[in-house]
């Protein structure tokens, strides 16, 4: 090839590159990964670098997934492909992908390609498939399915299948995860699961499944059926120990406590927002009435074992009535929810203690009378009372728990015992009061809504309280030295809607208070002297509030950061300390706009919004106000001049007469 033609060619590549130049890749490449998410692409690019591992296409325009897009990567261990327009799979498209492990085809048009009854063929090493979203009715995930020996993890979330046969998962017998939450499934036929020797959790939840009578998959962790029309659920007693740790039932149908495995390790139940009225664990209506009447016989409750039970959530129930040797075997339980249900009664004693029991919650139910016997929940940290109808209790109750934490008892009727009344018993104490000073662990109480009448001087010394709620008790006295012993542990004070016409005790001496809440009251003032206070959050709204203070605010411009004024009667013309920090940047005032003041115009009173007001507002105030100074004060200068003239010469007078004498 002579030295013109070669240059010919050379000038020719180069036009050729000139017209046309190879486009840059819209995706992004950080070092094996690479990502073309959300770039409205209907093909995969074909220029992408080689030996990718993972390859996010989701949220695009693809189609068809064939050979000519997939076979240059074969090295991809991760595709994710979620939200395309996929309808059409090449069959046997994954067969040369040896390398890829997880594959993400939810929320296309997989029904449209299952219509065609054709197989998708083998996926060799695909362990997490996820085929969500893809509108597919019964039968269709089967043609995905059908020759997958390595899957494990596989989610059909959010179709429309109504049925599980037994021959749906016949290929995929190495899953260990199912989930089949949110679709129509009214059936699971018999031995649907068996052969599934691995399977360790199983997710049926927000399906229409209205019976479990033959539960026998011994080898389940984690069954979660919540969100159905399940109306009983009952395993097979077999000698076999059940692994199943955790069993979600709530918002079902059911009416009587499921019949578990006999030999079983579960550790969480979860039983609320169904129909059960009292605990019968035969799982029969006999059973059922027999519980109510007597539970003598304890047999009757521990053929079934909870020894290994952590967490047990029966709330939003029908439940009037409670065994205490339901509770028996219970030895590890931590959390017990039974709120919202009928219980009028509830006692703790000895013969089931719940002594590693944490959290007890038995709020909004129709409690009157409750009691723990002494060495009862050792470990109870809270305990949750509210929505109740407890008036009189054994007074030193909360004195019994010697780890208690948090104490919530707002709408009851409880009344607070004076300390000097009371001594620390083992034995019950009947005084028509509860006693809550000297705890020494208690954090948290809250006695909102109770109907107080009086809070008693000392009444919290020795509860190292952080947060108090007293509000909602409209017309209580609280008495000066309430928050006397919470100087230094007090960091949250609720005091609102208690129609206060004054406070009695200066909170700024409580020096770690953060967050007071007085609002909706009749508070005129607020007293704050003690510059040590470390006050934050402060909400004075709709109070009977003229004036701030000097000395109030300068104790509040330290440290507080967001303040609540709406709804008071402030005077716009006696408050300049309180418009510097209106119209200043370190107090934030989220209800500003509703913060209004009022002066004198033309002797007629006029409510503008504080941020609007100008020096102008306040002369039409001071002429009126000067003149009245002014007469004041000429009378007063009168006066004075009066009576300095009046004793000299009264003094001169008595110097005559001296001197007359002389």
């Amino acid at each position: 090839m002579g030295p013109c033609v070669w240059l010919i060619l050379v000038i020719a590549n180069e036009v050729a590159a000139l017209l046309h130049p190879q486009q840059p890749s819209p995706c992004e490449v950080v070092q094996r990964d690479v990502f073309c998410n959300d770039k409205n692409l209907r093909s995969i690019p074909d220029q992408l670098p080689p030996g990718i591992q993972k390859l996010d296409f989701s949220r695009n325009l693809l189609q068809n997934l064939t050979h000519e897009i997939l076979s240059v990567y074969r090295s991809v261990h991760h595709l994710n492909l979620h939200s395309n327009q996929i309808h059409f799979i090449q069959p046997g498209i994954f067969k040369a992908l040896n390398n890829l492990l997880v594959l993400d085809l939810s929320e296309n048009n997989l029904d449209v390609f299952a219509a065609l009854k054709t197989d998708v063929g083998r996926l060799p090493s695909v362990e997490s498939l996820d085929l969500s979203g893809n509108a597919l009715y019964t039968g269709m995930s089967d043609y995905f399915l059908r020759d997958a020996p390595a899957l494990k993890n596989l989610s059909l979330d959010g179709n429309s299948i109504t049925a599980i046969d037994k021959s749906t998962f016949s290929g995929s017998s190495a899953l260990r995860k199912i989930n089949l939450h949110n679709n129509v499934i009214l059936e699971i036929k018999e031995g649907a699961f068996e052969s599934l020797i691995n399977l360790s959790e199983l997710d049926l939840s927000m399906n229409s499944i209205t019976c479990i009578t033959d539960f026998n998959l011994s080898q389940l962790k984690l069954l979660n059926l919540s969100k159905n029309s399940l109306e009983l659920f009952q395993a097979i007693e077999l000698d076999t120990e059940y692994e199943l740790l955790y069993l979600d039932l709530r918002e079902n149908k059911i009416s009587y406590f499921p019949v578990l495995p006999k030999m079983n390790r579960l550790m969480y139940l979860d039983l609320s927002r169904n129909r059960l009225r009292g605990i019968n664990t035969s799982g029969t209506i006999e059973g059922d009435l027999m519980m109510e009447r007597s539970f003598k016989s304890q047999n009757e409750v521990s053929h079934q074992d909870f020894s290994q039970l952590l967490y047990l959530d029966m709330s939003y129930n029908q439940i009037k009535s409670l065994p205490l040797l339901f509770f028996n075997s219970m030895i590890l339980l931590e959390t017990l929810n039974i709120s919202n249900n009928c219980l009028e009664t509830l006692s703790v004693t000895q013969e089931a203690p719940l002594n590693v029991l944490k959290t007890l919650d038995l709020s909004f139910n129709a409690l009157l009378n409750l009691s723990f016997e002494h060495n009862t929940l050792l470990s109870l940290e809270a305990l949750y009372l509210q929505g109740n109808y407890l008036g009189t209790v054994d007074s030193d109750i909360f004195h019994r728990l010697p780890y208690i934490r948090e104490l919530h008892l707002q709408q009851n009727y409880l009344r607070i015992c004076e300390s000097h009344l009371l001594e620390v018993s083992q034995e019950p104490q009947h005084h028509e009061c509860v006693s809550f000073f000297s705890i020494p662990t208690l954090k948290y109480l809250s006695l909102s809504d109770n109907s107080l009448r009086f809070v008693p001087q000392y009444a919290f010394r020795g509860s190292p309280l952080q947060i108090l709620d007293l509000s909602r008790n409209p017309g209580v006295y609280i008495h000066k030295n309430v928050f006397s012993g919470l100087e230094m542990s007090l960091t949250h004070l609720a005091l609102q809607e208690n129609h206060l016409q004054t406070l009695n005790t200066d909170l700024s001496f409580l020096t770690n208070l953060r967050f007071v809440d007085l609002s909706i009251n009749r508070l005129t003032s607020l007293p704050l002297r003690n510059k040590d206070s470390s006050i934050e959050f402060l909400n004075l709204q709709n109070n009977s509030l003229v004036t701030l203070e000097y000395n109030t605010l300068e104790v509040l411009e330290r440290t507080l950061k967001i303040l609540y004024m709406g709804s008071n009667p402030l005077s716009c013309c006696s408050n300049p300390r309180f418009l510097d920090m209106v119209k200043g940047e370190s107090v934030e005032i989220p209800d500003l706009a509703s913060v209004t003041c009022r002066y004198t115009l033309n002797s007629k009173n006029v409510e503008i919004n504080i941020v609007d007001i100008v020096q102008d507002h306040c002369k039409s105030l001071d002429v009126k106000t000067l003149n009245i100074v002014i007469v004041v004060a000429t009378s007063v200068g009168l006066i004075v001049t009066l009576v300095v003239a009046f004793k000299l010469c009264h003094r001169r007078r008595r110097r005559l007469n001296s001197s007359f004498k002389a």
